[in-house]
C-alpha cells in the first residue's frame, strides 16, 4: 500500500486530502454539535449538489468552461446557502429551524433540474456523491489545503467566542460578543469544510464525518478540548481505515469511511456500557 501511494500521484492526493479533511471536519464539527445544528451541514451537501451538477451541465454546455473545476461552483453554492440559512434564521425568529428544510429542498430541487438536463456525467457525478480516491486531482488537493488554512485561521481568533456562544448565547451577547457575524463566519467557514470534503467522503456523506466521530468522542470524553481531541482522532481513524479499505476492495471511499465511522461510534457505546456495569458491580 505504502508502495502504491508513492507510485501513484492520485492516491497522494486522496490520502493527503483524506487526512486534511479528517481533522478540520471532525474539528469544526464539535461546534456543529454542541450548538445543535447538525442538520445544517446535510442541507449545505445538498446545496452543494445542486452546484456540481450545474456546473457538469455548464462543462457540457458551454464550450469555454469544459475545463472548469466542478469545485468551484460548489464552494460558490455551499456558501450562498449558508448566507440564505442566516437570513431566513433571522426572518423566521420563532421558527429558526424552518431554514433548513426550505435550504436542502431548494438544493434537491435545483440539483434534480440540472441533473435532469445534462446527459453523459454519471460516473462524474457518482464520484461527488460518494466519494472517489482516483477522482482527487493535485488542483482539489490545494484548495482542500486552502479551506483548512481558513479554518485554522478562523478557530485560532475565535476560539474563545465560539465557546462562549456554544453554551451560552445570551451571556456572549451580553458580553460584547458580535455573535452575528461570528456566526455568519462560522456558517461561511463550514460551507467551505463540506464543498471541500465531497471529493473523498462524498457530497452525500459528508455530513456524517463531520457528526459521526463527535459523536463518539462525546460518549468517552469529559472535557470540551478532550471531545475536540477525540473527534479528529477518531475521525483521522475512520479516513485512514476507510481509504484503504476502498482502495483494496474497489468501493467508494464515502461509504468505508462512513461505516468505519459507525463502527468507532458503536465501540466507545459499548465501552462507556461495560464501565458503567463494571462501576456498577464495585
Amino acid at each position: 500500500m505504502i508502495e502504491s501511494i508513492l507510485r501513484y500521484e492520485f492516491l497522494q492526493n486522496a490520502f493527503s486530502s483524506g487526512l486534511i479533511i479528517g481533522f478540520i471536519a471532525p474539528l469544526l464539527g464539535v461546534f456543529i454539535v454542541v450548538r445543535r445544528l447538525s442538520l445544517i451541514a446535510d442541507a449545505l451537501s445538498h446545496v452543494t449538489l445542486a452546484g456540481i451538477a450545474g456546473s457538469l451541465y455548464l462543462s457540457q454546455s458551454v464550450g469555454a468552461l469544459a475545463l472548469l473545476n466542478p469545485l468551484y461552483l460548489g464552494i460558490v453554492a455551499s456558501v450562498t446557502g449558508s448566507l440564505f440559512i442566516e437570513r431566513l434564521r433571522r426572518l423566521y425568529k420563532h421558527y429558526e429551524e424552518l431554514a433548513i428544510p426550505i435550504i436542502m429542498s431548494a438544493g434537491l430541487g435545483f440539483g434534480a433540474i440540472f441533473i435532469s438536463l445534462a446527459e453523459g456525467f454519471s460516473s462524474d457525478l457518482f464520484s461527488y456523491l460518494f466519494g472517489s480516491v482516483s477522482a482527487v486531482s493535485r488542483q482539489d488537493l490545494w484548495i482542500i489545503i486552502g479551506i483548512a488554512l481558513i479554518v485554522i485561521v478562523f478557530l485560532s481568533l475565535f476560539f474563545k467566542e465560539l465557546f462562549v456562544l456554544s453554551f451560552d448565547e445570551e451571556y456572549a451577547k451580553a458580553s460584547g460578543i458580535p455573535a452575528k457575524w461570528i456566526h455568519v463566519l462560522f456558517m461561511i467557514v463550514t460551507a467551505l469544510v463540506i464543498a471541500g470534503s465531497m471529493r473523498i467522503v462524498g457530497i452525500l456523506l459528508v455530513s456524517s464525518l463531520m457528526t459521526l466521530p463527535v459523536a463518539a468522542a462525546m460518549r468517552i470524553s469529559k472535557s470540551f478540548k478532550q471531545a475536540i481531541f477525540l473527534s479528529v482522532l477518531f475521525g483521522e481513524l475512520s479516513v485512514i481505515v476507510g481509504l484503504v479499505s476502498a482502495f483494496y476492495l474497489d468501493l467508494a471511499p464515502g461509504g468505508t469511511i462512513v461505516v468505519t465511522s459507525i463502527i468507532i461510534l458503536l465501540l466507545t457505546i459499548l465501552s462507556k456500557k461495560i464501565g458503567s456495569k463494571g462501576a456498577v458491580t464495585q
